[in-house]
């Protein structure tokens, strides 16, 4: 797919290693560092409503997202539906996100694990779907570098739901 690019926000998104090295430097400057991540596949409000709450958490947010591989590891073929390339320049255009971060790595903990390990936050921010922080596949990773874990709680709109519910209208 060809794209257009040059108006896009690239200049915020960062490799794991740059991400690492940010974060150190803002951490000294006194910041709080705050991460969150996901597949953000199809932006929609439930995507915002965490990203506005995850950067309140702090002064700066590092957003990881899921590598094509991986989203197709988790959620099967013909996911994603955008590249991540895309994914990540929509991330990187909202105002709340300071960064994002495109990781490879299993699907199953292995980004948000990653991630946490890299950045080091201060605070670490998940939305419901595995519950409080305790029971996050990354919490070890929490625990160890002395990120508190900020769950959103609320339920929001999947970006499953939102394709089911396109395709029933269209079908």
């Amino acid at each position: 797919m060809d794209v257009e690019t040059a108006n896009w926000r690239i200049e915020k998104i960062l490799t794991l290693e740059e991400a690492s090295v940010r974060a150190e430097e803002l951490k000294k400057q006194g910041k709080k560092v705050v991460t969150a991540y996901g597949t953000f596949d199809i932006i929609h409000s439930g995507h915002l409503d965490l990203l506005e709450e995850a950067r309140k958490q702090g002064d700066v947010l590092f957003v990881g997202i899921n590598a094509d591989a991986t989203v197709k590891e988790g959620k099967g073929d013909g996911r994603p539906y955008l590249p991540e390339g895309m994914r990540s320049a929509l991330l990187a255009a909202m105002i709340c996100v300071d960064y994002v971060v495109v990781i490879q790595a299993p699907y199953h903990g292995g980004v948000a694990n990653a991630l946490v390990r890299a950045v080091k936050p201060n605070v670490h921010v998940g939305g419901p779907d595995y519950g409080p922080p305790e029971s996050w596949p990354e919490y070890e990773a929490m625990q160890s570098v002395g990120a508190y874990g900020h769950w959103v709680p609320k339920k929001i709109f999947s970006t499953t739901e939102l394709v089911q519910k396109i395709r029933s209208k269209n079908g």
